[in-house]
């Protein structure tokens, strides 16, 4: 079938659902006649008026429309029971009421709107349906009522979707990190970024900041740059994640509100008494849960915001006892504070992780591990755990992850890791952690001195 076929035969079953109101409720001859039924009986409930095209400030009473719906009159005595029983069938529109007041404006009954996709003639009631408005007496027979859409009734992508070019990507999406709805908009939808901002301020309650990310990158931290669309200037936000509370200025710092299941999943596997080394640790999510669950924390981070906003998240969660945080680059955490406590720590029965949470480059900062220690008693049931995260475009990025790990390792992993899926960034491009147990033959190889390299700190990418 093509798209002119189908878009007549939308038009024909139009007409002929609209002619069934007509005859159920005795519609005037001039509305069931000419450009009614189009106003009427769109295959979508609202149609929003063309002037809206194009829109770059908003004005809300442009979206205001008549639309007419099908009902049931009711009477009160049995009002609630009908509603329950056809609680599929009834309108569903944000801040549009199911029971209305009968067009005669009697006590005794009410008006029961009905959805009009759902139901278009009482042969489109299910067989339960029309079971229960028999027992309730209440006859099959549609009334019309006219219904009075407006800007508040309506779902932020239908707006987007009136206001933006016909034929470009309309999105509505956004992540939410406390108080801020942050987006990442296409170049089309840029003429419109303020009318989006204030769309979806106004739609998801709670929300009073809208940011979009723009192109330039701020500083050696690696923070993209925040425009606010609507709303107040306010970026510290205050959201809880595992039951842990966070505070950070959102435009300083990086945070991931899909990486919840991740942060959860690693913090799972320690248990109290074990130590963990956060090598990047960005504002705590995976220090203060480990800290709260009772293990030993290290937690290090480039970002001297990052850092500030991770010692406050500690004091906020009481946990600043079990944390000891610093402000160094990778290497330089490996090769003091890691190398410090690592020969007591391997001597002992709790387990130790090392969590390497820079996807962009995590992978890259493995070799720092290399002769780390002098071999002085034996310790092969005690090596660390490493988590280290890689973004991989490969078509296998399993294989890929262990690959480069191995390599900067200077040692092949073989069969002693397991791969996890975390999430896909982009088309063609997936987060992944590897976990293996840090091979003896790496920490206790002869020294050898890693290549130079200035830690990026890239926490706009996915790194928390």
């Amino acid at each position: 079938m093509t798209h002119l076929e189908a878009l007549f035969g939308c038009e024909r079953r139009a007409a002929a659902v609209y002619r069934s109101f007509c005859s159920a409720s005795s519609l005037p001859a001039s509305v069931c006649s000419g450009f009614a039924v189009k106003t009427i009986m769109e295959p979508k409930l609202y149609r929003p008026p063309p002037e809206v095209r194009g829109m770059t400030s908003l004005d809300k009473e442009a979206f205001t429309q008549t639309i007419t719906v099908p009902a049931l009159r009711v009477p009160t005595g049995v009002l609630n029971k009908v509603v329950k029983s056809l609680r599929k069938a009834t309108i569903q529109r944000p801040g549009v009421p199911r029971v209305v007041q009968d067009k005669e404006e009697s006590s005794d009954f009410r008006l029961v709107l009905l959805d009009p996709h759902r139901v278009s003639s009482p042969s489109f009631f299910s067989e339960a349906e029309a079971e229960a408005l028999r027992s309730f007496s209440v006859a099959e027979e549609l009334q019309y009522y006219e219904l009075r859409l407006t800007y508040h009734n309506l779902k932020s992508e239908e707006v987007l979707e009136a206001v933006l070019p016909q034929g470009q990507d309309v999105t509505s999406g956004f992540s939410r990190v406390g108080h801020i709805a942050h987006m990442n908009l296409r170049d089309h939808q840029l003429p419109y970024k303020n009318l989006i901002g204030q769309v979806i301020m106004d739609k998801n309650p709670g929300v009073t900041c809208v940011v979009n990310k723009t192109n330039m990158i701020d500083s050696t931290y690696r923070n993209f740059k925040m425009e606010v669309l609507a709303g107040e200037e306010n970026m510290v936000a205050k959201v809880k994640e595992n039951g842990v509370t966070y505070e950070f200025d959102f435009s300083r710092v990086y945070w991931n509100p899909r990486l919840s299941t991740e942060h959860q999943r690693v913090v799972q596997l320690v248990k109290r008494g074990d130590t963990v080394f956060d090598m990047f640790a960005g504002v705590g999510p995976f220090a203060i849960p480990a800290a709260r669950s009772g293990a030993n924390v290290l937690a290090n981070d480039l970002n001297p915001e990052s850092h500030r906003w991770l010692q406050h998240n500690c004091k906020l969660n009481k946990v600043e006892k079990k944390v000891r945080t610093f402000n160094l680059d990778g290497r330089a955490f490996i090769q003091g504070p890691v190398k410090q406590e690592l020969p007591v720590l391997l001597k002992g029965k709790a387990s130790v992780h090392v969590v390497m949470n820079l996807p962009a480059l995590a992978l890259e900062f493995l070799d720092a591990f290399r002769g780390l220690l002098h071999q002085e008693t034996s310790c092969d049931e005690n090596l660390p755990t490493v988590h280290c995260y890689g973004f991989s475009k490969d078509d296998n990025p399993e294989t890929d992850v262990v690959e480069r790990a191995s390599r900067s390792l200077g040692f092949p992993l073989k069969d002693q890791y397991s791969v996890h899926f975390v999430r896909n960034v982009a088309p063609n491009k997936d987060m992944m952690c590897v976990s293996f147990t840090l091979p003896k033959e790496v920490l206790f190889s002869p020294s050898v001195e890693p290549a130079p390299k200035r830690q990026k700190c890239e926490e706009a990418t996915d790194s928390t």
